[in-house]
C-alpha cells in the first residue's frame, strides 16, 4: 500500500509503501513519555520503501535498555514525530509514526508491544497480538 504524510507543519514530508498487516503500537515507557500518550502507533518501512519528498528531520539518539542505539526523528520546527530507526542496522527499517500519515485510517494495529508496561486504563484492541515484550 503506497502512503504519504507530512509533519504537522508541513516543513517535513515522505511517500512510503507499507504492508498495511505490519501497524502496530507500543506501550513501553520511552514510547509513552516521547508521544504524550499511553502508546506510539507506527509501521515499519524498508529503506527502499521510504522516500522524503521536503525538508530533513531532527534526531535524537536514545539508548534503550537493551544497550541498543534507537534513533527518534522529528519535524524541527513542530516537533510532530516522523519516524524511529536503528542507526548501523541491516537492512534498515524505518518505524514510521502513523498519525502522520494521510492514509493513517486505513492502517489498523495488528499487534501490542510492550504490554508488561500499559497503562492499566488502555483497551486491549481487538484481534492484535499482545506482546510482553518487543
Amino acid at each position: 500500500m503506497e502512503i504519504d504524510g507530512q509533519c504537522h507543519c508541513g516543513a517535513i514530508a515522505y511517500r512510503a509503501v507499507v504492508d498495511p498487516e505490519a501497524a502496530y503500537v507500543c506501550h513501553c515507557s520511552d514510547c509513552q513519555a516521547l508521544s504524550g500518550s499511553a502508546f506510539r502507533w507506527a509501521i515499519p518501512v524498508a529503506e527502499e520503501d521510504f522516500m522524503l519528498l521536503r525538508g530533513e528531520p531532527k534526531t535524537y539518539v536514545k539508548i534503550g535498555a537493551s544497550g541498543r542505539k534507537n534513533c527518534q526523528s522529528f519535524c524541527g520546527d513542530c516537533g510532530a514525530a516522523i519516524y524511529a530507526m536503528t542507526p548501523g542496522a541491516e537492512p534498515m527499517v524505518f518505524r514510521l509514526r502513523i498519525g502522520s500519515a494521510r492514509q493513517r485510517a486505513s492502517l489498523v494495529p495488528n499487534a501490542e508491544y510492550w504490554v508488561s508496561s500499559a497503562q492499566p486504563w488502555s483497551c486491549d484492541l481487538p484481534g492484535a497480538k499482545r506482546n510482553d515484550a518487543q
